[in-house]
């Protein structure tokens, strides 16, 4: 296994908390028992016609319901090189507390660090603290839950196959999915832990968002509450691009979507029937049943990268080989990995195809999902323009894909109809391809007896910024900052355009809000001069986002991939609305009414000359052909 990028098994876990479990089938029989659809059998007649026709449109009538339900639109951080995992932003609490939590569809509980725990790394964000959320309640113990050795509190207990562990305690508090979604927050149990080791005490994300199967997934959760349909999708960036996006809840599938059938009986684990893998149009020289090995192939959103069970992995590389003879085998990136690489094949990740082939996924239905190198192949560090392969041997009979074989690719997680689908899709723009609605989800509506005040303690204000703010006394006009880049990789260079959604995502605000002013760089290090401007239909930011865009600016709490480098905030500045003359403020409806006095004057003069020319040449007059429409504007091709 390479170690050039940390390869995470987040989600293949050992489950010591069996009570809190539920398992594919024991799902099954759970969904079963809440009123299920039975159609009776029964033999033609008359009236069967109508019992059919009833039960279609009851279907028909659920199927609508279902898809006017909302979903939460989430975005996605980090990259597979750099951290091995992808992370969103959940929000848990009341006020809000912010985490940064791996997706991952091999894991059923969401748990995130406690303040109160005893042996927690030092994360991206601060630690969950219960006392400071007006809505937090500790999960009692029940029947349904293991209890700690007092009785007193539910605990949850994981493991995983690279020995990593978290444990602690179960609570139920608000989440909310960020101001993309149309979701509004809703109350959910969760972990607060208390003890973790491994790859999670040392990891920058501050914990794990459980996706798989299981009464404590979320999705199960927000299943069995009805505000979401049965369905989930995840979009991962694609080679040297990172982020992505994700969607709780149904969604359209486009036309072109291809599907495998996902057994929930197979195993705990998302699973699809892979039945060949073709290597440049040619099918691996293997049986079809060494795919269904052990939990079959099990599609897993927190692990970095592929692994084949050892035969079909010695004829994938084979095959690889093969195809790729023009290029230079070299040494991998960590010698203590026989990693397999290639040089010679430009830094140019859309230039690719050309020397690597293409490799096609097969499933049982005879649809197929085409691999582009990316999908397979991670860069690597020490040599620029070399490549090496993300697929490796797995221990054991299973067929393992993480993350690296859909980067670039919409993955609908369809639980309700049993199916996995897969769109080729650029991941980055997939609002824009989805044309998916974007609305704000509103504040909790929750009420509290201890503090009924809403608003910003006075010793939290941001200096230079009245406490008392009256409407219309100060009005912010923009707000400005500077901040410091250090890139990690000298051949890299900052997308200023990714940049500013980021910033625009931890600040709150509109994509088109945030403004790049100047930047200056030298050798690696980079300062840039943001602007924050009032939204197009405003003269001025409201003091309430002004507060909150300065405090998250001053407290430091803007995060960024790590292929950003380390980042510093030099400094903020606030500056007010400027006072407009009356000549200013009615400035462009002055020229609108002088263009149109203009126009209608030229207009009748045009048409005074028509009429003269017309009375004095009317013989020799000749009529001019109709002018043709003016082409509709059309949009620029993605």
């Amino acid at each position: 296994m390479a170690s050039s990028s940390p390869s995470l098994f987040v989600g293949f876990f050992i489950i010591i908390g069996i009570n809190l479990i539920v398992t594919a089938g024991s799902l099954k029989n759970f969904k079963f028992d809440q009123q299920p659809l039975i159609i009776p059998l029964h033999l033609s007649s008359p009236n069967s016609t109508v019992h059919r026709h009833a039960d279609d449109r009851r279907r028909h009538l659920l199927q609508a319901q279902l898809s006017r339900k909302p979903n939460a639109r989430m975005r996605l951080y980090d990259d597979l090189l750099s951290n091995g995992y992808y992370t969103t932003r959940l929000n848990i609490g009341t006020p809000p507390q912010q985490f940064a939590l791996i997706v991952d569809t091999g894991s059923t509980v969401t748990y995130v660090p406690c303040s109160t725990c005893q042996h927690c790394g030092r994360h991206q964000d601060p630690r969950f603290q219960t006392e400071m959320s007006n809505t937090y309640q500790a999960l009692k113990c029940n029947p349904d839950c293991n209890c700690d050795n007092d009785r007193k509190d539910c605990i949850y207990e994981r493991r995983y196959a690279e020995m990593s562990s978290s444990s602690g305690v179960l609570g139920v508090d608000v989440i909310s999915f960020g101001n993309e979604s149309e979701l509004v927050p809703q109350r959910a149990v969760f972990g607060c832990e208390n003890l973790e080791t491994g790859d999670l005490y040392t990891q920058r994300a501050d914990g794990i968002m459980g996706l798989g199967r299981g009464r404590l997934s979320v999705v199960d959760q927000l299943v069995e509450k009805g505000v979401i349909s049965d369905s989930f999708s995840l979009c991962y960036g694609g080679m040297d691009v990172g982020g992505g996006a994700m969607v709780l809840g149904g969604i359209t599938p486009p036309p072109d979507m291809v599907f495998s059938h996902s057994d929930p009986f197979r195993s705990p684990y998302y699973n699809i029937e892979l039945k060949e893998l073709r290597v440049a149009g040619k099918p691996l020289k293997v049986s079809p049943r060494i795919f269904d090995g052990g939990h079959g192939t099990v599609l897993d959103s927190g692990t970095t990268y592929a692994y084949l069970p050892g035969h079909a992995f010695a004829a994938f590389k084979d095959a690889l080989i093969k195809e790729t003879h023009v290029l230079k085998r070299i040494r991998g990136p960590d010698p203590n990995y026989d990693d397999m690489c290639f040089s010679g094949a430009g830094r140019d990740v859309s230039e690719l195809s050309k020397t690597f082939p293409q490799v096609d996924m097969v499933f049982g239905n005879g649809q197929k999902l085409t691999l582009s190198p990316e999908n397979y192949l991670f860069r690597h560090m020490k040599v620029s323009g070399a490549y090496c392969l993300g697929i490796f041997q797995n221990s054991d009979s299973t067929t393992l894909l993480g993350g690296i074989v859909v980067r670039n690719t919409l993955v609908t997680y369809d639980r309700g109809n049993d199916k996995v689908g897969f769109w080729k899709t650029n991941c980055s723009e997939l609002w824009r391809r989805l044309q998916l609605p974007s609305v704000p989800a509103p504040p909790p509506s929750i009420s509290s007896s201890n503090d009924s005040s809403i608003g910003m303690p006075p010793r939290l204000a941001p200096d230079g910024l009245p406490l008392n703010v009256l409407p219309g006394a100060f009005q912010i006009g923009v707000i400005t900052f500077d901040m410091s880049f250090s890139l990690n990789n000298s051949h890299m260079k900052p997308n200023f355009t990714e940049l500013s959604e980021f910033i625009a995502h931890e600040l709150q605000v509109d994509d088109i809000e945030v403004h790049l002013l100047n930047f200056s760089s030298k050798g690696h290090d980079y300062l840039v001069r943001w602007g924050i401007f009032p939204d197009e239909s405003d003269n001025y930011i409201s003091n309430t986002t002004a507060l909150n865009i300065i405090l998250r600016l001053r407290e430091h709490h803007m995060q960024f991939p790590e292929r950003f480098g380390s980042h510093q905030l030099v400094k903020w500045n606030i500056e007010p609305q400027i006072k407009q003359t009356w000549w200013q403020r009615h400035l462009v409806a002055v020229v609108v009414g002088i263009v149109v006095t203009l126009l209608l004057g030229l207009s009748i003069l045009g048409l005074w000359s028509v009429w003269k020319r017309r009375q004095e040449a009317s013989k020799t007059y000749q009529p001019v052909g109709a002018v043709v429409p003016e082409q509709e504007l059309q949009p620029l091709q993605s």
